[in-house]
């Protein structure tokens, strides 16, 4: 079966700001019950080019997560992807955490290298050269493993080039075992998916099935130099849904149902195992209704 995840990446939405939280509320709720096996938003502050333009509404990851985790009961919830660069190890570890505990054990921890130097310097998180924000990935990423350890995290100290701390006491633990599921965003072949090997449960690849094919067998590749089963490593994709009539926000041309089934059939094919999809206008009942009818039971029993 295809696992079929929604990312909801705008909040421009027709009742303004005040609407936002029952617009999103009822969002997430027919998602969840329609039978999407994921819910993520982006972790930006100030919304990219494409969707829309800096000054439109962007709510914040993880508080967002969690609004969403208490207007739903199944999906797994979270972050397409987290920058590495926002918050501290410590932090992030415990916010993940929180989310799954306070939603059963649904969490997921997505995460990258970051790369929206704008908001960095607008909002004063320091946005380090990219070289040092992949070391901090990957001590992030050990981290996380000392957090999960256990039934309370590790009580040895972590000492690394970045990131320095004396106890990683995570109580409440997790819910989600051996922890909370890694994906890691991004098709970069000498790094990122090095680290998709070594350390996650997912990867996130954002490609079509011509492109796919070759970065799968790069993971495979560097899951063979760390001794790793490929076949561990859940392959999602996230894909730009944008039926006629809605705004493609800069996201591309619209496509007709028949046309957005053919192409996950297409993904299918060449591996993806999870496909999210980034609904444009997913605000419009009649849109999502398109989706969870048209879409989704025609998408979910591809092998």
């Amino acid at each position: 079966m295809m696992k079929v995840g929604l990312q909801i990446f705008s909040f421009t939405w027709p009742d303004g700001d005040a609407g936002i939280g029952s617009t999103l509320a009822r969002i997430v709720r027919t998602a969840d019950e329609a039978g999407f096996d994921s819910i993520w938003v982006m972790d930006h502050f100030f919304q990219i080019m494409g969707p829309g333009t800096e000054t439109q509404p962007m709510l914040e990851g993880y508080t967002t997560l969690g609004f969403a985790a208490a207007h739903s009961a199944r999906a797994r919830l979270g972050l397409m992807v987290g920058g590495v660069h926002y918050r501290q190890p410590g932090l992030l570890a415990k916010a993940v955490t929180t989310l799954d505990v306070l939603s059963g054990g649904r969490a997921w921890l997505g995460l990258g290298a970051a790369w929206n130097q704008q908001e960095s310097d607008g909002l004063g998180f320091p946005f380090p050269p990219l070289s040092q924000r992949y070391e901090l990935l990957e001590e992030t990423l050990q981290f996380a493993y000392g957090m999960f350890e256990g039934e309370r995290g590790s009580e040895a100290a972590f000492d690394a080039l970045h990131v320095h701390a004396n106890r990683l006491l995570n109580s409440p633990q997790s819910l989600s075992r051996p922890r909370v599921p890694i994906l890691i965003g991004g098709g970069g072949e000498r790094k990122t998916l090095r680290l998709v090997a070594q350390y996650a449960d997912a990867c996130n690849v954002f490609g079509d099935p011509q492109t796919l094919p070759h970065k799968f067998e790069v993971l495979r590749q560097h899951c063979e130099t760390v001794g790793r089963p490929y076949e561990q490593i859940e392959r999602t994709t996230l894909q730009p849904v944008i039926l006629p009539g809605a705004s493609g926000n800069g996201w591309g041309g619209p496509q007709t149902p028949d046309q957005i089934v053919e192409q996950v059939k297409a993904l299918a094919e060449v591996g993806v195992q999870h496909v999210i999809l980034a609904v444009a206008d997913v605000h419009d009942p009649a849109t999502l209704d398109v989706v969870t009818q048209k879409i989704l039971p025609e998408i979910k029993p591809l092998a």
